[in-house]
Formats: structure tokens, C-alpha cells, sequence
């Protein structure tokens, strides 16, 4: 009767310590973050920005921005006690435009990212776990054909290209082709610092006494490679973020987003066709351009401090 319940029993046992081990690895992470200032000044700015987001519909009405219940309003008011972000050269309430362009700013940055970690992680692993074989060649090839060629003129032409009805019958067009486009060219640099680093694990002594106890492959992999290599993507994550909302909104600005949503870098490319500037519109361009400034300090100064809390050289450096 013991032979048949202790080995669940242990199995039990063993996932509760690997849980407590987890919870005290999370907590004395927030310990270190709350240190470091920047990186909490991020955080604060960063959830602001989110809510904001989240609660776009509760705090501007869409129906402000709309060009058919615009039309008896004033064109060009600067920011006053109903319009605080003042009127656009169509009389649209930009502050409700800003808060509802967070939306898609961070929706875009957020999920291409996300695309391009996985993509970067799974070359990376696979590339520095091979490192030396012909599959090894290949993926650094890849790797390199992608990092040669310019990011943004790559991303330009892939839009134009893959602007159709559909994209092979899978990614619809607008936003689903920009998300596609930013997270197949935002990955190269990930999978270059990933494969550093699994090269480096891989030679360590418990990966070998691993090896030499019979662990295949995907056992090594899961169990000892991955997990030393996680808090270097999250940390990398929070770095690619910024740079795929940057390119959105380039893209944007340069009028090769979606037409149908409004972003932060479409009110830029609106305020520029209008001649904002030349009118001395501040109001028009400049909320949407400081919105875009904070979110990429933000993941920033996320990145680099989950960078320094979980790259244990860095940390020792900066103690």
C-alpha cells in the first residue's frame, strides 16, 4: 500500500517546493525591482498608460472624433474646458483621438513583439543548442539575411507588398498585416543574444551530468537550458516592445498604417497633411508624439532594470 501512494505523494511534494521556489524567485524579483528607480518610474508610467488604454471607451467618447458628428464644430480650437486637447482642422476632439490611438499603439507594439520573441527564442535555442551543425549554418544564415538588409525599408516593401484583401488567406489586412510585418523583422537581434547565451549554458557541468545520467535532448532543453535563458527573454521582451511601436508608428506617419483605426502615429501623419505645424497647432501633434515618447522610456527602463536584476554579471556589476 506504501509502494502504490508514495509516488505520488512525492510528485505532490516535489511540485509544491518547485511552486515555493517559484514564489520566493518572483518576490525577491519585485525586491530588487522596487530598488531600482527608474525601473518602478517605468512601471508607474507604463500602468497609466495601459488603464488609459483599457478604459479608452469610459474616458472619450469615439463619437469625438467621428467625421459625421463633427461637422457643426470648430475647426482649430486650442485646448479649452471642452476640448482638452483642442480641435483638429475638422473640428474631432484630439484628446479623444490620443486616448483611443494608446489602443492600437500598444496593441500593435505589444502583440508584433510577442511574434518576434517567439520567432527570435525558438532560433536562438535551436541555433546555440546545434551550435556548429549544418542546422546551425542554416538558421545563422537566415539570421543575417534578415540583419543585413535595412529593418525599415524591409518593413515598407512588406507592406506594400502584403497589403491585400488577404494575406494567403490568414492575416487580414490593416492591422494584422502591420503586426505580421513588424514581428517577421523584429527578431534577428533576439535570436543573436539567445544563442550567446544557450552556447554558454549548454557547456556547464550540470548540463553535462545531465547528459551523462541518460537526459535526452528535449530533457536538457526544458529542464536546464530554458529556464536559464527565460529571465533573458523576458528582459529582451521588454526591449523589442518599444522598438515595434516605434516602427508602428512610423509606419503610420508615413501613411502605410491601417486606415481604418487611429493610432498615435496616424495623428501624425494627419497633423502633418493638415499643416499643424505651419498653423502653430501644437495641441494636434504634440500629445500624440509625447504619448510615444513615454511608452518607449517606459519599456526601457523595464527592460534594463529586469536586464540587471536577472543578468547576475550585470548585477554584480552594479553592486
Amino acid at each position: 500500500m506504501t509502494a502504490t501512494t508514495s509516488p505520488p505523494t512525492e510528485r505532490l511534494a516535489s511540485r509544491r517546493i518547485a511552486w515555493i521556489r517559484r514564489r520566493r524567485a518572483l518576490a525577491d524579483l519585485w525586491r530588487r525591482f522596487r530598488r531600482d528607480r527608474p525601473g518602478l518610474f517605468g512601471l508607474v508610467v507604463l500602468t497609466l498608460i495601459v488603464f488609459m488604454a483599457v478604459a479608452a471607451p469610459l474616458i472619450a467618447d469615439p463619437a469625438r472624433f467621428d467625421l459625421l458628428a463633427v461637422r457643426d464644430i470648430e475647426e482649430w480650437q486650442s485646448p479649452n474646458s471642452s476640448h482638452w486637447f483642442g480641435t483638429d482642422d475638422n473640428g474631432r476632439d484630439v484628446f479623444a483621438m490620443f486616448v483611443h490611438g494608446s489602443r492600437v499603439s500598444l496593441l500593435v507594439g505589444l502583440t508584433a513583439a510577442a511574434i518576434a520573441i517567439v520567432i527570435g527564442s525558438l532560433f536562438g535555442l535551436t541555433s546555440g543548442y546545434t551550435a556548429g551543425s549544418w542546422l546551425d549554418r542554416v538558421l545563422n544564415r537566415v539570421t543575417e539575411w534578415f540583419l543585413v538588409i535595412p529593418f525599415l525599408p524591409l518593413a515598407i516593401v512588406l507592406v506594400s507588398v502584403l497589403d491585400e484583401p488577404t494575406l494567403f488567406g490568414l492575416i487580414k489586412p490593416g492591422l494584422g498585416v502591420i503586426v505580421f510585418v513588424i514581428g517577421i523583422t523584429s527578431w534577428p537581434g533576439t535570436a543573436r543574444v539567445i544563442r550567446a547565451q544557450v552556447m554558454s549554458v549548454k557547456e556547464r557541468l550540470y548540463v553535462d551530468r545531465a547528459r551523462a545520467l541518460g537526459a535526452n535532448d528535449r530533457h536538457v532543453i526544458t529542464r536546464h537550458i530554458l529556464p536559464n535563458v527565460t529571465g533573458l527573454i523576458v528582459a529582451n521582451a521588454t526591449l523589442t516592445v518599444p522598438i515595434t511601436i516605434l516602427t508602428e508608428s512610423t509606419l503610420s506617419f508615413l501613411g502605410l498604417g491601417d486606415p481604418t483605426r487611429q493610432s498615435w502615429g496616424r495623428i501624425l501623419n494627419e497633423a502633418k497633411q493638415a499643416g499643424a505645424i505651419t498653423r502653430n497647432a501644437w495641441w494636434y501633434y504634440l500629445p500624440a508624439g509625447i504619448g510615444i515618447l513615454l511608452v518607449v522610456l517606459a519599456f526601457t527602463l523595464i527592460g534594463q532594470a529586469l536586464e540587471t536584476i536577472l543578468n547576475p554579471k550585470l548585477r554584480e556589476r552594479e553592486s
